[in-house]
Order: structure tokens, then C-alpha cells, then sequence
């Protein structure tokens, strides 16, 4: 991630893109919704979007010879669930294609289903789990988790484009995980970490929109909680 432009086979570009068309559909009435139903929550939005172009713009260079960057998809899908990401996501990865040369327009769709879909939807699952339980552990899980999700995901699309000629798809899939993995791992943590810290500052200026999103518990619900 992001995977380059021209880089995946025609078929297999064309498959990704068909695939990740659904949920970026979804995801672009999801928008619509939340702006006409919570229109207080706009700027929250647009921070959701930059956050996702900031973090999944840094490119750091792997000891494997690849480069690795977080993703930012993790904390929005907590903030405004998985199909608003998917439509974020692909305007983040259609400027940075544009205008970083970072992944590509051909790639586009494989790289929305990775980033935008699969990502949201591990760090939404993880959140719901964990939230509960602990809410900043359930944040730092579900933020690191969807990072690495995001380039599990992109090493499956990698390894089915090109399959290891002695053990297939399996060996393929192996190799692309280890060249990913030397530099993800810690940067899912770092991420995880930074999600926790944001979100913390978010409940300082903007707790009322974060508890109408359900993010954080009311006040009511605080007070109830504390008399226990």
C-alpha cells in the first residue's frame, strides 16, 4: 500500500475496482446522511479526512526495500463507522495518486478495498468488541489492528497477482506479509497510540458531537456510572 500505478494486471485491477464500487456507493450516501442528519458534525468529518491524508502520506522506507506509512482509516471508522471511510478513503487516494504519485489511478480500486474498506470495517469490528471492556485499549486495537489489516489485505491482492512460480499463492502471500511486516508492526502501534491521544483531545473540545456520534457515553450516563 499504496500499490502502483500500472503495477497489478489489467483483469485484476478492473476485479478490485468492481469490487470496492459497492462500498464506495454506500459510502457517498453514508456522507450525504451524516451531513443532512448531523450537520454539526461537519468539521469532525473533514478532521476525519485530513487525518487519513496526513497519516497515510508519510512514506517511510522498509529494511525489505519496500516503504510502509500508517493509514488514519482506523479512527474514522470509529468516529463515523466503516462506509464513510470508504468514500474518504478514495478521495484521499485519488489526490495523493494525483498529486504524490502515490498509488495510482489503474490500482485505485485495489487500493480503496484495502485502505478503505477492509481497514474501517477490522477497526469497527475490534472497537465494538473492546469498547465496552476498556475504551482506550478498544481504541489503540482497533486503530493498529486496521492497519495492519489494511496491508494483510494488500499482500493477499499482491500474492493472487503474482503467485510464487514453486508454492502459489500461499508462498506468495508469505513473502509479501514479511516484506511488509518489518516496519507495519511498529507503525500499527505508533498509530494505535496517536488515535488514543487524539480522541482524548477530541473529548476535550468536542465531546457534545462525539456523544451524539455514540463515541463517548453521555453525560448522564458518566454520572451514573461514577455513582456505582
Amino acid at each position: 500500500m499504496h500499490i502502483a500505478e500500472g503495477f497489478l494486471p489489467p483483469l485484476h485491477a478492473a476485479g478490485w475496482t468492481l469490487a470496492a464500487a459497492p462500498f464506495v456507493v454506500h459510502g457517498g450516501r453514508a456522507v450525504v446522511r451524516e451531513r443532512r442528519e448531523r450537520p454539526e458534525t461537519t468539521l469532525l468529518l473533514g478532521a476525519a479526512g485530513a487525518f487519513t491524508f496526513l497519516l497515510s502520506a508519510i512514506k517511510l522506507p522498509s529494511i525489505t526495500g519496500s516503504s510502509s506509512h500508517p493509514t488514519g482509516v482506523g479512527l474514522g471508522a470509529i468516529l463515523f463507522r466503516p462506509p464513510v471511510m470508504a468514500f474518504l478513503s478514495t478521495v484521499v487516494l485519488f489526490f495523493q495518486a494525483l498529486l504524490l504519485a502515490h498509488g495510482g489511478i489503474t490500482t485505485l480500486g485495489a487500493n480503496v478495498f484495502s485502505m478503505g474498506v477492509a481497514g474501517p470495517w477490522t477497526a469497527y469490528a475490534v472497537w465494538c468488541a473492546l469498547r465496552r471492556v476498556n475504551r482506550a485499549v478498544g481504541v489503540f486495537a482497533a486503530v493498529a489492528l486496521a492497519d495492519l489489516a489494511t496491508y494483510a489485505v494488500t499482500s493477499a491482492q499482491l500474492a493472487l497477482a503474482f503467485p510464487d512460480p514453486g508454492t502459489g499463492f500461499a508462498g506468495a502471500l508469505v513473502k509479501f506479509l514479511g516484506v511488509f511486516a518489518v516496519t507495519q508492526v511498529p507503525l500499527a502501534v505508533a498509530e494505535g497510540l496517536l488515535a488514543v491521544l487524539v480522541l482524548r483531545l477530541l473529548g476535550e473540545v468536542a465531546r457534545p458531537e462525539l456523544e451524539r456520534l455514540g463515541v463517548l457515553p453521555g453525560t448522564a450516563t458518566v454520572v451514573a456510572e461514577s455513582a456505582r
